[in-house]
């Protein structure tokens, strides 16, 4: 807190354990397409000290409400398009086939054989890879944008000016398209019904149209995009909240998996690639959570 009353947020990154570099370079990239991430007020990388602007303590967790959620999502994806648009991807590592698989595979290690303690029989662990392959090739099928890749509600925060302030961007990729309208409105910590789901989908699409994004994509094209894009992420998160569980004693995330899980099952029901996936989920992993 300075004197005249007004904060900042000062980041202590030791260089031994952190990079604060990638963190700077997306900063920068994310800044000049438009987005309102921390300023950087001052900088001492050999330390590992950083001087940042503070976006405040309400994240759109807090702040999502039947009655809010228009207005917050509309800034969130005007957001996302300017990332979308406007970033430049060179320099940025790709989100390839084998990271894909490597985040896929989170959900059989943690989930289903660290923490339920299933036994995958060969059927089922032929199935998995078999489905595993085609949310891959759908991935790889879309244009290639910025991917912030946690574009979520616990790091949008509300703020005054240029609303979103997005943070935990670091981990920044060159990847499809849909990824991060699924992070946002396929959010692991909060759900919507359908309806409203549909018409900011359906939003975002006709902006990304106009825009010259995804001119010529048919809006069934993109619904499968996304959907088959929104089973891949969530069987990451899946793994991931049991991979915090066990690895590192964070057991609160634990409660999110029944909903994450749960989307996958209702995209199940309309993508046949994912059928045999969520009728394996919907059977043996929801019960037993």
């Amino acid at each position: 807190t300075l004197t005249d009353g007004t904060t900042r947020i000062a980041m202590d990154a030791p260089p031994d354990k952190e990079d604060c570099r990638p963190f700077l370079a997306v900063a920068g990239l994310m800044a000049g397409a438009g987005l309102h991430v921390p300023a950087v007020y001052a900088q001492d990388q050999q330390q590992g000290f950083l001087l940042l602007e503070d976006l405040g303590a309400r994240d759109y967790l807090s702040a999502l409400a039947t009655d809010t959620g228009d207005d917050l999502y509309g800034d969130a994806v005007d957001a996302l398009l300017r990332l979308q648009v406007n970033a430049p991807t060179s320099g940025l590592p790709d989100y390839d086939g084998d990271l894909l698989l490597r985040e896929m595979r989170l959900f059989p290690e943690w989930l289903l054989q660290r923490h339920l303690g299933l036994r995958l029989s060969a059927a089922q662990r032929g199935m998995l890879e078999t489905t595993f392959a085609a949310l891959v090739d759908n991935a790889l099928a879309q244009p290639v944008v910025c991917v912030h890749r946690d574009y979520h509600s616990r790091n949008l925060m509300v703020v005054a000016d240029n609303n979103p302030g997005v943070i935990d961007f670091q981990d920044a990729v060159a990847g499809p398209v849909t990824y991060d309208l699924v992070s946002l409105l396929r959010d692991c910590y909060i759900s919507w019904p359908g309806n409203r789901l549909d018409a900011w989908i359906a939003g975002y699409l006709e902006l990304a149209q106009e825009t010259g994004l995804l001119g010529g994509v048919d809006p069934e094209q993109f619904r499968t995009w996304f959907d088959l894009m929104g089973v891949q992420r969530h069987l990451k998160a899946a793994g991931i909240f049991a991979r915090l569980n066990h690895r590192d004693g964070k057991p609160g995330y634990l409660d999110d998996i029944p909903r994450t899980l749960g989307y996958v099952v209702e995209a199940g029901g309309q993508r046949a690639a994912a059928r045999e996936l969520a009728e394996f989920i919907a059977e043996m992993v929801l019960p037993r959570l």
